[in-house]
Formats: structure tokens, sequence, C-alpha cells
């Protein structure tokens, strides 16, 4: 076990990140997790990290504090705050985020403080979201268990097996097995992704059809000079980095204004710690127009109404149904790897990397290419057994992208 979690850290830093020597790394951590955040760490400073910047959360205190502060400091964000994810963004460090929470860790705060809290987030901290969406930062979001998780994932199991069994799961998610070559296996992942990235690249897809069983009868255009992206990533400066570990997928935006049609979600969605189920959206013209939801409905609502841009769609992922992760049979309650066992989209910011030359672009010229922006992005899952996928070529032939909720390219 000791072994195991040793190379996940390594893993993270040397290919999650490719952590340069002389380069800063803030490391995000809920409390909870400080062992394997020291264990990141110390593997940062192996690979001659300049210094190991540690940014606290704790999931009770973040609960008491939605709950109970004064309900002015939900407008407001701290200089201290605002200076200290923005200006590392600036000197160019690189951002590696723990993701390990209760899935419903906000339930019964009141939704208008979420809100509003992430509003004026998004505004004051948008310099670094501007430099994490555009590439120009190396970041990696990966998890580790914690007891409230794994109860969730494993219910009635005693906490200490519950805990364990979820490890198992993300080490095999991760494709860590205990003999030292995981980064290995990761270089050859990446370059099995990046071989079908390049595949539909090639077709040069006017729009994308979805339908499956569920109800899900979905027509996604997608932008003139569109890119396919994989989980490989590379800053201006050169410096290849995974932004999700896991990963599986590969992605692109659709035109903001080119969605049409009605999409059931296959699996539970967590969002700001609460659990969003049973929903689907009616999208006209781009625009979600209804999304009623068996559970949650009041904060699916508050995610896409957060501002503008979060009612229109800003990524079209293709996952197989036959993937590592989806055939654990596991529900994670944790987008990071929900999202990586099935085909999703998410609403709200599109990558500005799905575009030629995007990532040098202005907000209001990504826009002009059809390209989505919003302080929110909120994924979903829509993949089934038998989901369809049928692409749309620039001449007018049909290619089938997706059979039986797998591949067919």
């Amino acid at each position: 076990m000791e072994q195991k979690v040793q190379e996940y850290a390594k893993l993270l830093i040397e290919v999650g990140l490719n952590l340069q020597k002389g380069q800063t790394l803030v490391l995000s951590s809920p409390v909870e997790c400080a062992p394997f955040a020291r264990l990141c760490a110390s593997a940062a400073y192996d690979a001659g990290c300049r210094e190991v910047v540690m940014n606290w959360s704790d999931d009770a205190l973040g609960r008491e504090r939605y709950l109970r502060a004064d309900a002015a400091v939900f407008d407001e964000v701290p200089a201290w705050r605002r200076h200290f994810y923005n200006d590392y963004a600036a000197q160019g460090v690189a951002y590696l985020a723990i993701s390990a929470s209760d899935p419903e860790t906000l339930k019964g705060v009141e939704t208008d403080r979420i809100l509003r809290a992430q509003r004026a987030g998004g505004k004051a901290l948008e310099p670094f979201y501007h430099a994490q969406m555009n590439n120009d930062i190396a970041w990696c979001i990966a998890s580790i268990p914690i007891p409230s998780w794994a109860g969730k994932v494993f219910p009635g199991v005693p906490a200490d097996e519950a805990v364990q069994k979820l490890w198992d799961a993300i080490f095999a998610a991760v494709r860590i097995n205990g003999d030292g070559q995981a980064v290995e296996r990761w270089r050859a992942h990446l370059d099995t992704l990046e071989a079908r990235r390049q595949k539909l690249n090639e077709l040069r897809f006017r729009s994308l059809h979805y339908t499956n069983s569920l109800g899900t009868d979905l027509t996604v255009a997608l932008p003139d000079g569109h890119l396919w992206s994989s989980g490989r990533s590379v800053t201006p400066k050169g410096q290849a980095f995974v932004a999700n570990m896991p990963t599986e997928e590969i992605f692109t935006a659709p035109h903001r204004l080119g969605v049409n049609g009605v999409v059931y979600a296959a699996m539970p969605l967590v969002d700001n710690g609460n659990i969003i189920d049973g929903f689907h959206f009616v999208i006209k013209d781009g625009r979600i127009v209804e999304a009623p939801a068996a559970v949650g409905e009041e904060f699916l609502r508050a995610a896409y109404t957060v501002d503008e841009g979060a009612s229109y769609f800003g990524e079209v992922a293709l996952v197989p149904y036959d993937s590592p992760i989806s055939n654990q049979n596991i529900l994670y309650y944790n987008t990071l790897f929900d999202e990586n066992a099935r085909c999703h989209l998410a609403f709200g910011e599109a990558y500005p990397e799905c575009l030629e030359g995007g990532n040098g672009m202005t907000r209001e010229e990504l826009m002009a290419h059809g390209l989505n922006w919003s302080i929110n992005h909120v994924d979903f899952m829509l993949g089934t057994a038998d989901l369809s996928i049928v692409g749309m070529t620039q001449d007018g032939r049909e290619v089938p992208v997706f059979v039986n909720g797998n591949f067919a390219l």
C-alpha cells in the first residue's frame, strides 16, 4: 500500500504536472489528505521544485461558514485570496489540486449563498481561471479517499473497509498496480488517446447527433476550426501536462448557438456539495430552456443560471462505455471519475484549446468563433450502453462515431 501511494504521488508530479526544475508548485488539499499532500510535496522537491506552497481546505469548516457566516461575506473575496491565486498564476507556477470531499457537504445550505460566493469568486479570481482554462499554467486535479466520500460510494461497508475499497478503485483508475511502471503506462495511454484525437480532427465534422433509449435526441453543431483535444495539454512554454488524472476522454467545444434537442443524464451529478439526479435538459439554439430534476433541481438551476453563459454549452466529450473506469461499475459521486466513465457534455465555459488559434484569442474573439464563456463549467454524464453518435462531415456524409456506447471509428 505504501509503495502504491508513493508511486501515485510521483505520477502526479512527473506526468500530471511534468513539474520543471526550479518551478513553484501550489498544492491545494483538504486537511484530511495531509499525509498524501506531504508525499506530493516530497516528490515535487525530488523533481527540483523551487518551493511547494500549501493551500489547505476543510469540508467541516467550509460547511460551517456557509451555514453560519454573516450573509455579506458571500459577496466578498478578500485581497489576500485574490493575490494568492492571481499572482501565482501570473508567475507561471504549477497547480495541483487534491479533490476529495463529502458529496453532500453543502446539503441544506441556502442556494443563494452558494450562488453569490461563486459569482464573487469568479469575478475576483478571473485571471487565475483564465490562466487555467487557457493552459497558461500546468495544472492537475486528482483524488484520494476520505471516509465521508468512501461511505457514500460504498454504503453499508465499515469505514476502514470502504476507504480501502476506494483506494483500490482509484489505483486501478490511474493505472497503478505496485510494479513501479505507472509512468510508462500513462505515457502509452496518452499516446493512444492522441491517435484517436488525430483521427477525429481529420474528419472535420460539422455536427454530431446523439440518440439513446433514455430519450436523448440531440444535435450538436461544431464551430469552424474546432479541434479535438485529449489528456495531454501543453503550456505556451511547451510544458506538457495532464489536467485530469484519471482521463479517458477526447473533447472539443460545441458551437454555443448550435445545440438543439433533449439530453438525459445517465448518472447523478455532484455540484457544489450537493447531489443532483434524474434530470434532463431541453435545449434550443444552444440555450437550456428546461431542466427538470427528480433530486436537487434548485441546485441544478443555480448552476446553469450563475451567469448568462452558464445556460449554454462549452464541452462535448467522448468516452467509450467499455472503458476501464466504467467497467468498475462504481458510482464515484465525484465528477473527476464519473466523467471519465461515460460520454459527457459540460454547460458553461469552453476550452480555448478546442479552436485553431484559440489560446491566443480574447474572450470576444472566441465568442465570435462560437465558443462559450462563463464563470462556470459543469460536466454531466450522458453515455449509455446503447448510445449512438453519428457525425456529419462538411460534405454531408454521415459517419458512425459511436455504436452501442463505444467508438466505431
